[in-house]
């Protein structure tokens, strides 16, 4: 449906190029446990809600949203979150940063959701001064379009534009509940950038 009178109103473009990204956000209500959490170290580390995005460039409307509770790797929740906005537009080009740079990203992209190019910066910290093995992350090494890449502006500039509307702080205090709370906020994003399209 929000897809449907995005379209309407010309907000998806012939050749969407949308941006993967992850922002923490606050809570206002933060219990002793949640707040502080047992590290792998046995430091205690500060726990936050966490969003992992696909964000459309254009518009940006938010195609597929993972919610979850940072620290922690961007990379597992690249998957659900493409998944998500495959599913509701074919997406031209796929953008992210180092945190999911791995092999079977583009992969996911290329060869399973039809996804033409995926421009993912290699993490220096798997290759070094080697060249990787794996075809896609090869093709990253010998030509990489920084151009393109530096689109990924976009996710930022749609995270700030929901934190600013909706405020950087969850009200529910739970985990399950932070999760459907960033699932609610997601959809009123997507529902105010269509009501001042109409």
């Amino acid at each position: 449906m929000v897809v449907r009178r995005a379209r309407q109103h010309d907000l998806i473009d012939a050749a969407p190029v949308a941006a993967v990204d992850a922002t923490g956000l606050e809570t206002r209500h933060v219990s002793a446990y949640f707040g502080l959490r047992r590290g792998s170290e046995g430091h205690r580390q500060r726990a936050w809600p966490k969003l992992t995005a696909v964000v459309h460039a254009h518009s940006h409307l938010i195609l597929g949203a993972v919610p979850g509770v940072g620290p922690s790797q961007d990379s597992p929740d690249f998957t659900p979150a493409m998944r998500q906005a495959a599913a509701l537009i074919r997406i031209d080009t796929a953008l992210g940063d180092a945190g999911y740079d791995a092999e079977h990203n583009h992969r996911l992209c290329r060869e399973d959701l039809g996804v033409r190019q995926t421009v993912i910066r290699l993490n220096q910290r798997n290759t070094g001064r080697r060249w990787p093995k794996t075809p896609y992350r090869r093709a990253m090494r010998r030509r990489f379009p920084k151009v393109l890449y530096n689109q990924r502006w976009h996710a930022e500039s749609g995270f700030s534009q929901h934190k600013r509307r909706l405020g950087s702080a969850l009200t529910a205090r739970g985990d399950a509940s932070q999760a459907r709370e960033l699932v609610l906020r997601v959809l009123t994003h997507n529902l105010m950038i269509l009501a001042e399209a109409a």
